[in-house]
């Protein structure tokens, strides 16, 4: 099961405490006691690896290394090791506690989330002329607690919208390497799948259903993955009694989720076209076309049709290339 949101706390280290120590020399007892070691930092770096986040359902509390103590003979104590976390490419990391957020767009982008704590200063560096002997030394600093909640929203270059059982895990696994669950039920993909044509990525969005945009069958679930995605490709199927009601239906709740998703690039296909009248077919185009220019049909089953939806597709590299 694919993670995509998920509340963690992360700890950076504390820093090292300084020492008090005293070594005897020629000219009499001279303190030698070393700082402390600072903090492990903790750091987030995206990943092209969707279920990254699966690993922190288990496991909540992830700390960095604390500093080492200083030493005497005024060797200072090793920094704490940081911690690096890795999340997907699309990861939101929301700060709980002072409403801040970051986002991971690309592979080996590196944030730091928190700081590791100052390491304590031994008594070599109270040492002066008024006090030669100082039996001072700081403790080392907190690090710092974040309370995180990471949300994954994907980043996709085309993405497959749609009613259920509609055919778009079978458009992604005819057109890419992806291999996901087909068959003919609702909700047969309960998490996104992803493939690659050529240097674009396809999301395969689960079936969207009338009130997603109010939650209904994990529609806010499913309806976060669609805001960074750049086209859209809408697939209504040929069966349907009414393929028009279909559009407006997934429509309606992109536009209620967010307003801005109705500005993107959309085409629309009217897919299962083998099952359905040629007649018919043509008619649905017709007037599926009063409300999208860009209306095509889609039979898996026919060559022709997915030579046309990789045309589109080789377009759209085109004019990402500009």
């Amino acid at each position: 099961m694919l993670t995509d949101d998920v509340k963690i706390e992360v700890y950076s280290g504390k820093g090292g405490d300084g020492k008090v120590h005293f070594d005897n020399n020629k000219f009499g007892k001279g303190p030698t006691g070393g700082d402390g070691g600072k903090g492990g930092d903790v750091y987030f770096i995206g990943v092209s690896n969707i279920g990254a986040l699966n690993k922190f359902r288990g496991k909540k509390i992830h700390k960095a290394e604390n500093g080492k103590d200083g030493n005497q003979q005024k060797k200072n104590g090793m920094q704490g090791e940081a911690l690096v976390l890795t999340v997907p490419v699309g990861t939101v990391i929301h700060d709980l506690k002072t409403g801040e957020k970051q986002e991971i767009t690309k592979i080996d982008e590196k944030i730091k989330l928190a700081e590791g704590g100052r390491g304590g200063r031994g008594n070599f560096y109270f040492r002066s002329s008024r006090n030669t002997t100082p039996r001072e030394a700081e403790d080392g600093n907190s690090g710092d607690c974040l309370d995180l909640r990471l949300e994954l929203k994907l980043i996709a270059d085309v993405g497959l919208i749609g009613l259920p059982n509609v055919g778009k895990s079978t458009l992604l696994n005819t057109i890419t390497n992806a291999r996901s669950k087909v068959a003919n039920y609702e909700f047969t993909t309960l998490e996104p799948s992803l493939g690659a044509y050529y240097e674009l990525i396809i999301a395969d969005i689960p079936g969207l259903i009338a009130g997603a945009s109010e939650g209904r069958g994990l529609g806010i679930k499913f309806l976060q993955h669609i805001e960074r995605t750049k086209t859209f490709f809408h697939l209504i199927s040929a069966k349907s009694t009414d393929p028009v009601n279909d559009y407006k239906i997934i429509r309606k709740e992109l536009g209620k989720y967010n307003s801005e998703l109705l500005k993107r690039k959309e085409y629309v296909f009217l897919s299962q076209a083998d099952l359905s009248d040629k007649n018919k077919n043509l008619q649905n185009i017709k007037e599926l076309k009063k409300f999208s220019k860009k209306v095509e049909i889609l039979s898996i089953n026919e060559p022709k049709t997915i030579q046309k939806t990789e045309e589109i597709l080789r377009e759209i590299i085109k004019n990402k290339k500009v």
